[in-house]
């Protein structure tokens, strides 16, 4: 039978190339135990200065008592992005693609003495290149061995281990109509002829409270091979006899199709019941010589051009989040209770879908969805930039992705790219490489439908759209660019032209600073208040819009991407709902629990805005609660009833206890409460600028009207050469603080005709921090030496 073991301890490493490694060498080594990463500091501190190159790990081991016949197999579940394997000085392994899981079989390169000390070598590299992805990407590349490594022996006859490091089974059920019994076909590929075992398993409770208490009683035993042996009875079993292995041929096949009567189903977050499937391989006398345990679901879905998503025949808005796995201080290399930390984040919010962007995840995390009844987007990190030379990675990467989670009730569709033609035009080349991931979807999995994430400026006309089952497109309007208004009208103007088209709403987001807060919040200030005010918005666009399939807020968590520098962070993205820190939860963050959750709650804005001041401020309040009142200095002051949103103006005197107080239908007293205080004069810490914003500056002036000024729209002053070469030089200024996905959008056709419609004032505004004061009142003054043309007088 197959035995794991953890490889995680005991490992040395050293940064950069070292061409020959010994037990003596290493000895000075930094010593790690994995998961670990070695950008955790450099690849969040910004400067898109971040070590990208090679690093080298190694440790010691021995494999004593390996039975005659077996076989040693290493499994690394995550290396970013680019690993060579070696034992005792032979080369075994490359794999490309930081994300997924791989395996190598080490057996004929041990020493042959039992119990002698075999040396690992585990060259990584995370470098520029021009054929693995990610390249080009708002996030950084950590690199490093950052999930957990595992060693494997197994039976001279065993399941597959080596091909897309997947399981070696496959399990897809297939429900009825009525729902009432679903067909599960099972197939498994093993290295010999011979017989399989199916069996299947109903376990005895459903939900992420149930399997962790089985992964808190399994103790050395998986999860899975616990819960068959322990907690569960069997419903159904079959055998199936292995093909021959031809010549030529590495594995041999075998497939059966159990049923499993008056099946319960995988309903989402309302009960999200797995089934346990064990396959077995049996040897000549019937004994077990090899075992794999996976859960799977049992359920229907579809995607409707006009109502959006359904689960098991019923209409089920999908309504979500985004998440990066990495961390503040932690970068990838998570533990499992960081991630069941995230899952829990999830849960509290109550979305009930997640976009697993923009790479393949842990596999513990997908577990996690499957437990939780989360509906996943799972993707691979075809993303920004499309490389010729990269065509085989994509698919590579895609292979790995759908072998080894097809198992996961949770995933619903699957991800051919993000955003890749926000560096680059449509052309033949990248609609080709789509066709092919298309097609090799379709034959690795027919259950699941492809989607893709469009960048806004994509035309809706673009070829590239037609080629997946779905679209979906990443507005930011009223953030990057345009107004809160143009979401909106962006998806009503698809829609109409396109109503054979399934459409959703993949990213949307602006960044917040917690440290930032308004009175009168507007674009590009990143305060808090207005993060309230842009989601606020969204989500109105999304309810009156129940065509779209999904919508996932970017982002769940702030993340790092360490070539931005705005905001007043330095390489991070902060259009999280909560920190990176997992620490804070963002205002934003309660106005989705308030519209997702069922779990009774009051949350006061604002309350890292304790000094204001005005004579009355707006005191607002989240909850999922009909009605609530609100106290000032514990007299009532006003009741309001509502949905989701509740507004009080509050007049300021001096120092103030404010309040927030419901009685849910159940009786149970709910409040929350805060300290505000009239201040004298703003706090200058609350703003990213002064209050009084350069931007505003020149209204206050008189201009030439015969020359250019920011009030001018950017096509206009672009029309004229040095008009163009002064936007040129200040675009690139500001694109260089907002990473490289910015300074690699440079020459977007399309996001240049966008930009032209829009008055230097407004982008100005929206830029932020990424100009100076100084800086906004030189380029004012430049522009007034630059005489219009005749017409635009």
């Amino acid at each position: 039978m197959r035995k794991i073991y953890s490889f995680n301890d005991g490992w040395r490493f050293q940064k950069g190339v070292t061409e020959t490694v010994s037990r003596e060498n290493m000895a000075d080594w930094e010593a790690v135990t994995l998961p670990h990463t070695w950008n955790a500091e450099d690849g969040q501190d910004g400067g898109n200065d971040y070590y990208r190159g090679v690093c080298t790990y190694a440790r010691s081991f021995s494999v004593t008592g390996l039975p005659d016949g077996s076989r040693a197999v290493l499994e690394f579940a995550g290396v970013a992005m680019t690993a060579e394997v070696s034992v005792n000085g032979t080369r075994l392994v490359r794999h490309e693609g930081g994300y997924s899981t791989f395996r190598v079989d080490i057996t004929e390169a041990l020493l042959a003495d039992a119990g002698a000390e075999n040396l690992c070598v585990v060259t990584v590299d995370n470098s520029v290149n021009d054929r693995v992805y990610p390249q080009k990407a708002d996030f950084t590349f950590y690199g490093g061995i950052y999930r957990e490594v595992r060693l494997l022996i197994v039976s001279q006859r065993h399941f597959s281990l080596l091909r897309d490091g997947a399981p070696g089974v496959k399990v897809t059920p297939d429900v009825d109509t009525d729902g009432k019994c679903a067909a599960v076909t099972v197939e498994s590929w093993q290295n010999a002829a011979g017989t399989v075992r199916y069996s299947i398993y109903a376990p005895d409770g459903c939900g992420r409270e149930y399997w962790k208490q089985q992964r808190g009683k399994a103790g050395e035993d998986s999860l899975e091979e616990y819960t068959a042996k322990n907690a569960s009875a069997l419903i159904v079993e079959q055998t199936a006899v292995c093909e021959d292995i031809a010549e030529g041929v590495s594995v041999s096949h075998a497939s059966a199709k159990l049923f499993i009567e008056d099946a319960v189903l995988w309903d989402g977050t309302k009960n999200p019941y797995l089934y346990v499937l064990c396959a077995e391989l049996l040897d000549a006398k019937g004994d077990v010589e090899d075992a794999v345990w996976l859960r799977f679901g049992c359920r229907t879905f579809s995607f409707d051009r006009e109502q959006g998503f359904f689960l098991n025949g019923h209409l089920y808005p999908l309504r979500g989040v985004s998440r990066h796995q990495d961390r503040a201080g932690v970068g990838n290399a998570l533990t499992p209770g960081m991630h069941e930390e995230d899952m829990d984040i999830i849960r509290e919010i109550g979305a009930n879908t997640v976009r697993l962007a923009h790479y393949q995840h842990a596999q513990y995390f997908y577990d996690l969805c499957d437990e939780a009844g989360l509906a996943v987007w799972a993707e691979i990190p075809y993303i920004t930039q499309h490389m010729p030379n990269g065509r085989e990675n994509t698919l590579s990467q895609m292979r790995e992705l759908i072998t080894q989670c097809h198992h996961h009730a949770s995933i619903v569709c699957w991800g051919l790219s993000n955003e890749i033609t926000a560096a680059g035009c449509v052309d033949e080349d990248l609609l080709d490489n789509h066709r092919e991931l298309q097609a090799l979807c379709r034959s690795l999995d027919t259950t699941r439908p492809t989607t893709m994430a469009h960048a806004f400026m994509l035309e809706t006309d673009s070829p590239l759209i037609g080629i997946a089952d779905m679209a979906s497109y990443n507005l930011y309007f009223g953030w990057y660019l345009g107004e809160l208004d143009e979401n909106g009208s962006f998806f009503d103007e698809y829609h109409q032209k396109f109503p054979e088209r399934i459409i959703g709403f993949s990213e949307y987001g602006a960044d917040a600073n917690p440290q930032f807060q308004s009175e009168e919040p507007e674009q590009g200030d990143y305060s808090e208040t207005y993060q309230c005010v842009y989601h606020e918005h969204l989500l109105r666009c999304i309810e009156e819009r129940p065509y779209l399939w999904a919508t996932h807020v970017w982002n769940l968590f702030d993340f790092a991407a360490d070539g931005r520098d705005e905001g007043g962070a330095h390489g991070i993205n902060q259009k999280g709902l909560v920190t990176m820190d997992r620490r804070l939860k963002k205002d934003a963050f309660y106005l989705y629990k308030a519209h997702w959750s069922s779990e009774p709650f009051v949350h006061l804005c604002g309350r890292r805005y304790g000094k204001r001041a005005v004579e009355q401020t707006a005191v607002k309040i989240y909850s999922n609660q009909p009605g609530l009142a609100l106290y000032v200095d514990g007299a009532l002051y006003a009741k309001q009833e509502g949905r989701h949103v509740f507004t009080f103006m509050v007049p300021l005197t001096g120092i103030h206890t404010v309040e927030a107080r419901c009685v849910t239908s159940d009786g149970r007293t709910l409040s929350d409460t805060m300290r505000l205080e009239r201040a004298a004069q703003e706090d200058p810490s609350y703003h990213m600028r002064k209050k009084e914003n350069v931007v505003n500056w020149f209204d206050r002036e008189t201009f030439d009207p015969t020359c250019f000024s920011i009030a001018d729209t950017m096509g206009a002053v672009m029309e004229t050469p040095d008009g163009a070469a002064l936007i040129g030089r200040i675009m690139e200024k500001a694109q260089a603080s907002r990473g490289e996905v910015a300074q690699a959008t440079r020459g977007n056709a399309a996001l240049e005709k966008m930009l032209a419609k829009m008055s230097l004032q407004s982008l100005l505004k929206q830029a932020g921090d990424a100009l100076s004061e100084e800086e906004v009142q030189g380029l004012n003054a430049a522009l007034q030496k630059i005489k219009k043309p005749i017409k635009d007088q």
